[in-house]
């Protein structure tokens, strides 16, 4: 395919790293990247001088994911993916899996909604629109998972298996908002799983996981897919051009192994954000409930400790004496245990239920042998009679 109406040269020289890291900018790409870091550097900037403190590590982020996008679309890189699958896939995978993970650490929502002023009463300025966006139908719908999972999916097989793919690549235009997709895709779809900025959804961290985890396989079976292909599957590149000494199914079946290891690494960095996000958030919680307990001077603790001895003295009840039995010392030890303090029952049940049983077996005793005394009275006396 003839790329030289969006200025690639059809005689670039075989390919290397170095040559593909010069300098080859594109003024879209550039111009956006300026203006965010611009805008970003505003909102800090405005953040400071209020006296407001903003973490320099989401500064790092937001920074090292803008980067990421110039030295995928601004450099050599972006002639070259023009002519050569692999170096094409590499840029994909860089703008839709690794720029936006960096992208969204840097919090650029938060940091936004932070700086821009409020307007007055009855006014709508940029903030309230920020805000009105952020709770907008339209944000529930494309952040949900039900659509952004299918979305990263089609994204690779309906693009690349489709003439889809080498109708936006014939323009500089068509390879622009084919570059803008990619990165969009990856924004919404990361971002309810990092959960950094606010959002319409905001799952568990398990669920975020799960969600993580759901489009990954399709992503490393479209790989593979194109490394088991047995003739070149995209239009674009089954005619590379003889300057680069490169063979199209070989070069197919490298971007296939690029897109499948890039399944693999991108998971497994943002995974260990979720578990730094998760301890994170279980010590925060933690620390508000010691201020709490502070405060009211633990009477959460008090009120669930005065639940269990409730609990303990149901379970550890006295049987009631029978009716007309005589009570002696040990009963008298019985009723001054079952009056004892529920807290004292909890450090010594064990002598409080033997002191009842003690109780309970004289109480039986007692009302045992006193007919058996009544008999043997009586017959003492028949027998003085007789004689």
């Amino acid at each position: 395919m003839d790329h030289s109406e969006h200025g690639t040269s059809m005689d670039l020289p075989p390919f290397t790293l170095e040559r593909g890291l010069e300098l080859s900018p594109d003024p879209f790409f550039l111009t956006g990247g300026l203006v965010a870091l611009a805008l970003y550097g505003w909102g800090v900037t405005r953040l400071v001088r209020r006296g407001d403190a903003w973490p320099v590590g989401r500064t790092v982020f937001f920074v090292t994911g803008v980067l990421t996008v110039l030295l995928a679309m601004c450099t050599k890189l972006n002639d070259y993916g023009m002519v050569i699958f692999s170096v094409h896939m590499v840029q994909h995978m860089i703008i839709s899996m690794v720029s936006p993970i960096l992208l969204l650490l840097g919090a650029p929502v938060t940091l936004a909604l932070r700086a821009l002023p409020v307007a007055g009463r009855g006014r709508t300025g940029p903030r309230e629109l920020l805000l009105a966006l952020l709770h907008s139908r339209y944000m529930r719908i494309i952040t949900h998972p039900v659509f952004t999972i299918p979305l990263f999916i089609a994204s690779l097989y309906g693009l690349y298996f489709t003439p889809l793919f080498d109708f936006l690549m014939g323009s500089q235009t068509g390879h622009i908002v084919m570059m803008i997709h990619f990165l969009a895709v990856g924004l919404v779809f990361f971002w309810p799983i990092m959960g950094v900025d606010p959002g319409p959804h905001r799952p568990g961290y398990v669920m975020r996981m799960l969600e993580l985890f759901a489009g990954m396989p399709f992503h490393a079976f479209f790989g593979i897919a194109l490394m088991m292909a047995s003739s070149p599957m995209v239009k674009t590149y089954d005619s590379p051009p003889a300057s680069l000494g490169i063979d199209a199914l070989s070069d197919q079946h490298a971007a296939g192994g690029i897109a499948w290891a890039f399944s693999e690494i991108p998971s497994v960095l943002v995974l260990i954000a979720l578990v730094f996000q998760w301890y994170r958030s279980d010590q925060r919680q933690a620390r508000r409930k010691d201020r709490a307990a502070d405060r009211d001077g633990d009477k959460e603790l008090a009120a669930y400790n005065a639940y269990l001895a409730r609990l303990h003295g149901r379970g550890a009840g006295t049987p009631a004496a029978p009716a007309g039995a005589e009570t002696g010392p040990e009963t008298g030890a019985t009723a001054a245990a079952d009056s004892a303090p529920a807290a004292d029952a909890g450090t010594g049940s064990g002598a409080g239920g033997e002191a009842i049983a003690a109780g309970a077996g004289t109480a039986e005793g007692t009302a045992a042998s006193a007919p058996e005394s009544a008999t043997e009275t009586r017959r003492e006396q028949g027998a003085g009679a007789g004689r």
